[in-house]
């Protein structure tokens, strides 16, 4: 099946995502179709010659990157309400986009619903460490969330390095001011006592965030609001620092040949560093795929995007998630204090009350 490709999200919509989807199709071999107005995606295409190779799905309406969690309720038809749609019918096996991440949010939790057990979905994006990337989640689905939340997201994370990235048992930290287990506030000295008890994970405590980039973890748990910060944070360091090399390498004649010397290393370093090389973020727990790419992406960043949906998408990323949660316990709240209570050994018949498809 293929990909159901968001051609009117993004700062560079459609031009560049168009010019992102005939790249995957050429170089990748990826079936991907363009959801979105027709008109000006045929002339896109007609500019690369692929008007008989990418498919056009209609959607008349888009989401603006500046409107929020409720565009998608004020717009049922637009072009990432029906590549969601399009997964949901099985007739597409992920949906990418660039669009407004508050509007992928909302519309996927909306047309795709979450999986069984799943409280909230989440954001993971893979943090470029060494000698395998680092899962960060929550990166910006849930400005506020409970202790169990964490929980939860502590084994969507560690499904997501399980399934892209081959981590066998990923080490999980959880993203506080300090390594110590009273260090935080209430919200994550309640989650580190759950994330200790919690079966199935392996709880390495707390990390700092001059850790974000070490390695130390392979999964790192936080909420929405100080995952967000803390990635865009790291992204705007790196372009700093990228910048004040190109400025110290020109200062002199020797700095330069020293540049030129360097330059094979430095390549790889920014091509490492690079947000559009590895794909953009994916928001886990829904049932289906869903591939968030960055608002600015050019063509390598739409095409990057469209190369992890796929893989995601062949590895079986949703059944994974939904195998380790059907083992985990599930987090309920009883007058107002949070416990765990395991799964039943046996599935039970018929649906249950609360579940998400009710």
């Amino acid at each position: 099946m293929p990909i159901a490709l968001d051609a009117m999200g993004g700062d560079n919509a459609p031009d560049e995502i168009v010019a992102g989807a005939v790249r995957a199709v050429r170089e990748h071999g990826i079936s991907i179709v363009l959801v979105g107005a027709p008109r000006p995606l045929a002339e896109a295409l007609s500019q690369h010659d692929a008007t008989t190779e990418i498919p056009i799905v209609r959607a008349e309406e888009a989401l603006a990157m500046d409107e929020g969690a409720l565009a998608s309720l004020r717009r049922p038809r637009s072009s990432i309400a029906v590549a969601c749609h399009l997964v949901r019918r099985g007739d597409a096996c992920a949906v990418v986009s660039a669009g407004s991440t508050a509007g992928i949010v909302a519309t996927g939790k909306l047309r795709l619903r979450g999986q069984p057990g799943v409280l909230r979905p989440a954001i993971a994006v893979a943090l470029p460490t060494r000698p395998t990337p680092t899962v960060l989640l929550d990166a910006g689905a849930n400005a506020e969330v409970k202790p169990e939340m964490l929980v939860q997201f502590a084994h969507l994370g560690a499904a997501y390095a399980e399934t892209a990235l081959g981590i066998e048992s990923p080490r999980v930290g959880l993203l506080t001011i300090g390594s110590e287990p009273e260090k935080g506030n209430k919200l994550v000295k309640r989650a580190h006592e759950l994330l200790s008890a919690a079966p199935g994970l392996d709880f390495a405590g707390n990390i700092e965030g001059h850790d974000l980039l070490t390695g130390t973890v392979n999964v790192i748990v936080t909420d929405g609001f100080t995952g967000n910060v803390a990635l865009k944070t790291m992204e705007g360091s790196v372009r700093y620092a990228f910048s004040e090399l190109r400025e110290t390498i020109n200062e002199s004649r020797t700095a330069r040949v020293g540049g030129l010397l360097q330059r094979r290393r430095i390549r790889e370093l920014y091509r490492r560093l690079d947000p559009e090389v590895h794909g953009g973020a994916v928001l886990l727990g829904l049932n289906g795929t869903v591939v968030i790419a960055h608002g600015a992406s050019q063509a390598k960043g739409v095409s990057a995007a469209c190369v992890l949906a796929a893989t995601l998408a062949q590895e079986g990323v949703v059944n994974r998630i939904g195998e380790r949660l059907a083992s985990a316990p599930r987090p309920h709240r009883l007058w107002g204090h949070p416990r765990v209570i395991p799964s039943p050994v046996t599935p039970t018949h018929g649906t249950v009350s609360g579940d998400p498809q009710t």
